[in-house]
């Protein structure tokens, strides 16, 4: 979850999945961007590493959930079945576009 400070767009909720899309045409994240919606921002350019380098070191539940994610989306079952059980999460059976989406959803 981030935290700004009110009159911040998106403090204010008025960010949407759609909305962050369109920040994919930009070179680079928005700097409101926590670690790990800025790591999903790098995964949706197609920096896997990048993405995976701003959540390594991270041990908050957010970051766990998206190095989860990645490590699914590099096709490594058991080192991301590893994070999802550190974020407290289930092994996400959706297919990585829902996941990402969903992902993106909860940290707006």
């Amino acid at each position: 979850m981030l935290f700004l400070p009110p009159g911040n767009l998106w403090y204010e909720g008025f960010m949407t999945v759609e909305k962050f899309r369109a920040t994919l045409k930009q070179a680079e994240p928005p700097s409101e961007l926590a670690a790990p919606l800025a790591a999903l921002w790098w995964d949706a350019k197609g920096d896997w590493a990048r993405a995976h380098g701003m959540v390594d070191d991270l041990s908050t539940r957010d970051a766990m959930a998206v190095h989860a994610y990645l490590h699914r989306k590099e096709g490594v079952a058991w080192n991301a079945e590893y994070w999802y059980d550190r974020a407290g999460r289930k092994f996400h059976r959706a297919t990585l576009e829902e996941e990402w989406r969903a992902l993106v959803e909860g940290l707006l």
